[in-house]
This record gives C-alpha cells, sequence and structure tokens, in this order.
C-alpha cells in the first residue's frame, strides 16, 4: 500500500497542479475578455458622449440609476441627463478621454462589474485649453448579455 501511495503521490501532484494551472488560465482568460467587454462598452459610451448622442447614451445606463457626484450629491436618471443636455447646449463642444493605463476593472459575481479609472475632459474656452482630469467608478450590470450602468461614483473633482 505505501509503494502505491509512493508511486501514485508524484502523479496525484502532477495532476493537481495541472488542474490548477488550466483553473488559473480560465480565471486569466474570463478576467481579459471582461477587461475588454467593459473597455469596449466605455468606449462607445463616451463616443456617444462626444458626438453629443443623448438617445444613445441613454442605452447605456439603468432607469434605476444611481449617480454619486462628490460636487453634486446623488443624482437620478431624469436629472443625469438633463445635466448632459445642459453640457450638449453649450457654447463649447467638451470631449471626454479615458486614460487608458488607469483602468481597472473587476467582476462582481452573480452581477456584473467594477470599473474605475481615470479620465479627462477637454474644452476650449475664452480661447484657451481647459482639461480636468478625475476619478470615476461606475458598476455595470449585466441582465443576461446586456450591459449597463447602475452606480457612478465620480469624485476628485
Amino acid at each position: 500500500m505505501k509503494k502505491t501511495l509512493l508511486i501514485l503521490l508524484p502523479f496525484l501532484i502532477c495532476t493537481s497542479v495541472f488542474a490548477q494551472n488550466q483553473n488559473e488560465k480560465k480565471v486569466a482568460t474570463t478576467q481579459i475578455e471582461l477587461y475588454n467587454k467593459i473597455a469596449q462598452l466605455d468606449s462607445a459610451l463616451f463616443a456617444a458622449y462626444n458626438s453629443k448622442d443623448l438617445k444613445l447614451m441613454k442605452t447605456f445606463f439603468t432607469k434605476d440609476l444611481e449617480w454619486y457626484q462628490d460636487n453634486g450629491g446623488l443624482i437620478h436618471f431624469e436629472k443625469v441627463f438633463a445635466n448632459f443636455q445642459s453640457i450638449f447646449n453649450r457654447d463649447y463642444d467638451l470631449k471626454r478621454n479615458l486614460l487608458k493605463e488607469t483602468l481597472e476593472v473587476h467582476p462582481i459575481e452573480g452581477y456584473g462589474a467594477i470599473e474605475i479609472g481615470q479620465h479627462q475632459f477637454k474644452h476650449i474656452e475664452n480661447g484657451k485649453l481647459e482639461v480636468g482630469t478625475f476619478k470615476f467608478l461606475m458598476i455595470w450590470k449585466n441582465d443576461q448579455g446586456s450591459w449597463k450602468i447602475a452606480r457612478v461614483i465620480s469624485y476628485d473633482h
């Protein structure tokens, strides 16, 4: 019995290590796929923002949206889009650019994902380029493959 165990032990260890490596690869692949999905959604959302397409922007958010702004408090869906419309009505074009090196994506088991990062907003006002860099956190809800933002925390303004 001891001989059999000694012979099988290296095999069992190798099998266990192989299974663990396969599981780690699967998790890594899943995380990369999630990162790419959220990065793609972020890009599409802000392409709509930069082109002032309010109707398309609305499709990226849940109706029960809660938007927490450090300098504006808690804002809900209708007010968020009234604010966007106000921004779009200004005399200058405000453009958003994600700082890609700051992007983090983390899964939320059974719900969706957390997106964390920094972005810059730029516009020319009175002949001068104005640039602001801000931090954000977004909670993406995955409803059977339909990804929408349910919560936003916008801070460091």
